[in-house]
C-alpha cells in the first residue's frame, strides 16, 4: 500500500519581482518571519500606518541589500503580508520602514528613516556581534519525548535565579559561564538542593547597555542586568546562548529546558508585558513605537505615555491587538519551548484599560486565564504596579492566578526581626493566607521573604539600611522599607556571636518559609549566603556583586546543608504544603493556649492531626529562650526532633526520617530567637529502626 502524499499548495509561486527579489502576495498569519517552501513568508500589523517596506540585510553588514515596498495587494485589513523567494533563511536579518504621520499629540510616531524590528521576531541577533535585527528562525529542534511537567502547584519549591549570573563567575567552573549551556552543568547541584523549579528572571531579548549611569568610582558603564526591558518578545536572549553568535539561542535554550525537566525541575519565566525598552517620548524607536504607537501604547489626550510601570511607557494590554500579541508570545513559549508558567512583573497594570482605569473584568486576564494552550501553565502575578496599585489576595484570578505574597514577605520579615504585634499574622501567612486565598486554596499563594529585587538573605540580616551609593543615584534608589535588621553591626564584622546570631536567623528565614503552607519561593544563593553588600537595587551591575559566588558552596556548607534537609523534610510531609487551616491547631508556652497578644514573639503551630503526618512547628523571636509545653502527639507515636536553629550544626536539622526521639514528650526548649521543628512518627517505626535513646 502507497503512502498518500501531502498536498502542496497550487499557487506556492512568485507574481512580481519587487528589488530584484520574486515576490507574491502572502499569507498574513501567523505575524512574524516564516519559513515556507521557496521562501520565506513575512507578516506585520500596522492599523494607522500609509505604507510598510520590508528590509533585508545580509546577516551583520552595516547597510541593507534590498529593500520591498508592500504593494496595495499585499495588504489585507491592517496587515502587510509578503512571500519572498529564493532567500537564505538562516543567511538574513531584516527589519521595516513604517510610512505615515508624525503626530505625537494624536499618538503617532511614524518614522521611515528608522528600521524598526518586528515583534514577532522568533529572534535577533547578538548585540555583541553587530546591530540588533529580527532574523528567521528555523524550526527542527529535537525534543523527543520531553513534555510540561504538571507538577502540582502545592508541590514546587521555585528558585528564582538569574541566567547569566548564576554561572558567569569563574567559580563556577562550568566550560560557557553565564550561559543557558552553563546553567545545564549546575542541574546536579538544583537536584541536590531539592527545588523542582526555577523561575528565570527574563531571558527575552533585551539591552543590557541601555543604562545611561556610570559607577561613580570606577567610571565604568552601568548595565541593565535584571533584564526588564524587553526587546524582543520572541526571541530567547542572544548574549545568554554560547552559541548566540551563530543564531542558535533557541536551541540551546530549548536544550537548558529539555534537561531541566528530565531532572524533574519545571521551569517558569518572568515575562514583562507591563513596559518595553522604548520608554517615554525621549526614549528610542524600537519596534512598537514606529509601528503604531497609538495602538501598542497607553497614551494621554494629549499624545503622552502614560507611566504605570515607572519606566516612562506603559504597554496597552487591554487593547484587542495588543491582547492578541501577549496571547500569541504566551502561547508560542508554552508550545515551542515547553514552558511551565509565567510570573507577569508589575501584573496589576494589566487589568487597567487604555486609559489606565482599573476594569472590573480585565479581558486579557480572563483570556489567559481560560486559554486553552495556556490551560496547565502557571499563572503567577506580582500584584502590584509603579504607581500605587496593590492587589495582592484582591487580583482577578479566575480561580487560575497565583499571586507574590507580598503580605508574606513584610510579616516573616518583621517577626523574625521581634517586632510585636505580627504573631497573629504570621499564623495566617504560614496556613496559605486564608484571609485572602480561602477560595482558592494555598496554591494561590506563593510564599517569599526575599527575591532579586531588595536584599539578598545575608544582607537581610546584616544591614540596617541599604547601601545603594555604587548604583549612581547617590543612594536615592532602592526600597527604604526593608524591614531588615544587622544583628547589633552595620556590614562586615569578624564579632563571633554577631556571626552565629546571623547564621541562626537565616535558618529562621528558612525555616519559616519551607514550613509554610503555599508555594515557597528561594532567591538563588541565599542558600549558601551570598551577599550584595548591602545593595537593595542592584539591578545595574553585572558583575561580582550580582553573581552566584560558588566557593560560598564550602564556605557556606553548613547552611546549604540546613536549607537541603528543610526542602527535604517539607517534600516528605504534604501537611505543610496544603490542607485546610482548620486542621492546624495553635499553641504557646502551654499547649492548646496560644498567645496572640501584641506583646508575644512566640507561636507555635501542630500542623495535621492523623498519625500519618503530624509536624508541630515553633517560632521564637524573644531575645530569650521558653519552655514549651507540648501537645500530645496523635495516638501511636512520639515526638521526634527534626529542626533546633539554636542548636550548632550539624545538629540544627536531622535528615528527615532519622529525626531522633524528643527524651522528654510533654516539653521542649526553644532556645532564644530560634526555630524548632518536632515530627511525630509512629513507636513501632521508632522501635523497629532502633533510635529510641
Amino acid at each position: 500500500m502507497t503512502a498518500p502524499q501531502a498536498i502542496e499548495r497550487i499557487d506556492a509561486y512568485p507574481t512580481r519581482r519587487i528589488a530584484g527579489f520574486p515576490v507574491r502576495a502572502g499569507r498574513p498569519l501567523p505575524f512574524g518571519a516564516t519559513p515556507v517552501p521557496g521562501g520565506v513568508n513575512f507578516s506585520v500589523y500596522s492599523n494607522n500606518a500609509t505604507g510598510m517596506t520590508l528590509v533585508l540585510y545580509r546577516a551583520g553588514e552595516p547597510e541593507p541589500m534590498a529593500e520591498l515596498p508592500f504593494p496595495d495587494a499585499f495588504v489585507i485589513g491592517g496587515v502587510y503580508a509578503m512571500t519572498v523567494y529564493d532567500l537564505d533563511a538562516e543567511g538574513i536579518e531584516y527589519g521595516y520602514r513604517a510610512q505615515g504621520p508624525f503626530d505625537p499629540e494624536r499618538g503617532h510616531r511614524f518614522d521611515p528613516t528608522v528600521v524598526v524590528a518586528d515583534p514577532y521576531a522568533r529572534l535577533m541577533s547578538d548585540a555583541r556581534t553587530g546591530p540588533r535585527r529580527s532574523r528567521v528562525a528555523l524550526d527542527d529542534f529535537d525534543w523527543e519525548d520531553d513534555r510540561p511537567l504538571r507538577l502540582p502547584h502545592e508541590d514546587l519549591v521555585i528558585y528564582e535565579l538569574h541566567a547569566r549570573g548564576f554561572t558567569r563567575d569563574p567559580s563556577s567552573g562550568v566550560a560557557a559561564p553565564g550561559t543557558y549551556a552553563g546553567l545545564v552543568e549546575k542541574i546536579p547541584y538544583l537536584r541536590e538542593l531539592g527545588v523542582n523549579c526555577v523561575e528565570l528572571l527574563p531571558v527575552f531579548e533585551f539591552d543590557e547597555n541601555d543604562n545611561p549611569r556610570s559607577h561613580p568610582v570606577t567610571g565604568e558603564p552601568l548595565a541593565n542586568y535584571w533584564g526588564y526591558n524587553t526587546v524582543g518578545y520572541f526571541a530567547p536572549k542572544a548574549s545568554y546562548a554560547s552559541t548566540g553568535r551563530y543564531g542558535m539561542q533557541a536551541d540551546e535554550f530549548k536544550n537548558l529546558v529539555k534537561q531541566l525537566h528530565r531532572a524533574g525541575i519545571e521551569v517558569i519565566l518572568d515575562v514583562v508585558f507591563n513596559h518595553t525598552a522604548e520608554g517615554n517620548e525621549y526614549g528610542p524607536t524600537i519596534s512598537f513605537k514606529g509601528l503604531d504607537n497609538a495602538t501598542y501604547y497607553m497614551l494621554t489626550p494629549d499624545g503622552h505615555y502614560y507611566n504605570f510601570s515607572g519606566t516612562g511607557n506603559t504597554l496597552n494590554c487591554n487593547n484587542p491587538v495588543v491582547r492578541g500579541f501577549v496571547l500569541d508570545c504566551l502561547r508560542y513559549w508554552a508550545s515551542e519551548f515547553h514552558i511551565d508558567g509565567f510570573r507577569f512583573d508589575l501584573a496589576a497594570i494589566l487589568g487597567r484599560g487604555p486609559d489606565g482605569a482599573l476594569l472590573a473584568n480585565p479581558p486579557l486576564l480572563e483570556t489567559l486565564a481560560y486559554d486553552p494552550v495556556l490551560r496547565d501553565c502557571k499563572l503567577i502575578a506580582e500584584a502590584w504596579d509603579a504607581a500605587g496599585l496593590y492587589q495582592v489576595g484582591s487580583f482577578p484570578n479566575y480561580c487560575r492566578w497565583s499571586e507574590w505574597n507580598g503580605r508574606y514577605r513584610d510579616t516573616v520579615r518583621r517577626f523574625v526581626k521581634g517586632d510585636t504585634g505580627v504573631t497573629g499574622d504570621l499564623a495566617t501567612r504560614m496556613v496559605g493566607s486564608p484571609d485572602m486565598y480561602a477560595q482558592r486554596g494555598t496554591s494561590a499563594t506563593v510564599n517569599f521573604v526575599l527575591c532579586h529585587d531588595g536584599f539578598t538573605l545575608n544582607d537581610l540580616v546584616s544591614y540596617n539600611g541599604k547601601h545603594n551609593e555604587v548604583n549612581g543615584e547617590d543612594n536615592r534608589d532602592g526600597d527604604n522599607n526593608n524591614q531588615s535588621w544587622n544583628c547589633g553591626v552595620e556590614g562586615p564584622t569578624d564579632d563571633p556571636e554577631v556571626l552565629a546570631l546571623r547564621a541562626r536567623q537565616m535558618r529562621n528565614v528558612f525555616m519559616i518559609l519551607l514550613a509554610s503552607q503555599g508555594v515557597p519561593m528561594i532567591l538563588a544563593g541565599d542558600e549558601v549566603g551570598r551577599t550584595q553588600q548591602g545593595n537593595n537595587n542592584a539591578y545595574c551591575h553585572d558583575g561580582p556583586l550580582t553573581w552566584f559566588d560558588w566557593r560560598l558552596v564550602e564556605r557556606n556548607a553548613d547552611l546549604l546543608r540546613f536549607v537541603r534537609r528543610a526542602i527535604a523534610f517539607r517534600q516528605a510531609h504534604p501537611v505543610l504544603r496544603r490542607g485546610p487551616a482548620s486542621e492546624v491547631s495553635w499553641h504557646g508556652v502551654r499547649a492548646w493556649t496560644a498567645d496572640w497578644s501584641e506583646h508575644c514573639r512566640l507561636i507555635a503551630g501542630m500542623f495535621g492531626t492523623g498519625a500519618d503526618d503530624c509536624v508541630y512547628v515553633a517560632a521564637n523571636s524573644h531575645w530569650e529562650g521558653h519552655l514549651l509545653e507540648l501537645p500530645e502527639p496523635p495516638q501511636g507515636t512520639a515526638w521526634h526532633l527534626f529542626a533546633d536553629t539554636a542548636a550548632p550544626p550539624p545538629f540544627d536539622a536531622r535528615e528527615p526520617g532519622e529525626e531522633p526521639v524528643l527524651p522528654d514528650q510533654s516539653h521542649v526548649e526553644v532556645g532564644p530567637r530560634a526555630v524548632v521543628v518536632l515530627v511525630a512518627h509512629s513507636q513501632a517505626e521508632q522501635r523497629d529502626n532502633g533510635k529510641e535513646e
